[in-house]
């Protein structure tokens, strides 16, 4: 599990442990360097059932735009991964790649995992079996405020007045819990699709919208300050969740998910 203090990764942690899975976690912040790993081969005699691919500096809008760097660094991450388990003989990988990449127009990160998933094609033909998924705009109580969920939560508990969003609040946006990303992901590694596969509601929500509705649930009426000049991203991106829902169903109402994270917001530290 690359990635495992990450949002995503420790989600996934969290699952692969009830489900009975024997964890080798690596992340820069507390379990080891994954791209150490792949570069060296620490751990290489080891044929792991499962490789779970979620690590990534700085996957959020503010260091996609700000931080060019982040996207070389990731590229050659997401490279060394490939390139290790095929060489280590390693079980099936699940390659998180992201929606960005199904842009009419994709932006560096777009391209970024639409690279990865062409060496997931790559490692499919050398022998290797790979998953790849495309999660839609994941969520959930525990997100950092880097990203726009996390971001709108923190706001509502500090009764921001005015609130801003980033962009003019028409973003549209499929929001998917992150234990249904999880969920999803592994019913796809269980049933060996190849993929990609959208991991996805099929809604539409502006961010107005989410924003509108945090604030109702935490009861309080803002004013509400677009901020055109701040990172915005694509206008559209919404999934179609056809192909998933022939071995998962999303379990998780956006209503609920907005409840839980106001709710987790409030507990003492």
């Amino acid at each position: 599990m690359t990635g495992a203090d990450g949002f995503i990764g420790r989600h996934f942690v969290t699952e692969l442990q009830l489900r009975g899975y024997k964890l080798a976690i690596y992340d820069v912040v507390t379990g080891g360097d994954a791209l150490e790993l792949f570069r060296y081969g620490h751990g290489s005699l080891y044929q792991h059932d499962l490789v779970v691919h979620a690590a990534a500096r700085s996957p959020h809008r503010a260091a996609i735009d700000g931080n060019p760097a982040s996207t070389i660094y990731n590229q050659h991450l997401d490279a060394a991964m490939f390139d290790w388990a095929v060489r280590t003989g390693q079980g099936r990988v699940l390659y998180l790649s992201s929606c960005a990449a199904a842009d009419a127009e994709p932006d560096d990160y777009g391209l970024l995992k639409l690279t990865g998933e062409r060496m997931a094609g790559q490692a499919r033909r050398a022998g290797l079996p790979v998953t790849v998924v495309r999660p839609y705009s994941g969520y959930g109580e525990d997100q950092s405020d880097l990203f726009p969920f996390g971001a709108f939560v923190a706001r509502a508990k500090r009764r921001e007045d005015p609130f801003t969003i980033w962009g003019d609040g028409n973003q549209v946006r499929d929001w998917i819990h992150v234990d249904d990303v999880v969920m999803g992901a592994l019913a796809m590694v269980e049933a060996g699709v190849d993929g990609p596969v959208d991991l996805c509601t099929g809604m539409s929500t502006t961010l107005r919208e989410l924003a509108e509705m945090v604030c109702v649930q935490a009861g309080y009426s803002p004013t509400f300050a677009p901020q055109a000049d701040k990172p915005s991203g694509a206008a559209v991106r919404v999934g179609n969740p056809d192909q998933m829902l022939e071995f998962y169903e999303p379990r998780v109402s956006l209503a609920e998910g907005v409840n839980r994270a106001l709710f987790f917001s409030r507990q003492p530290a």
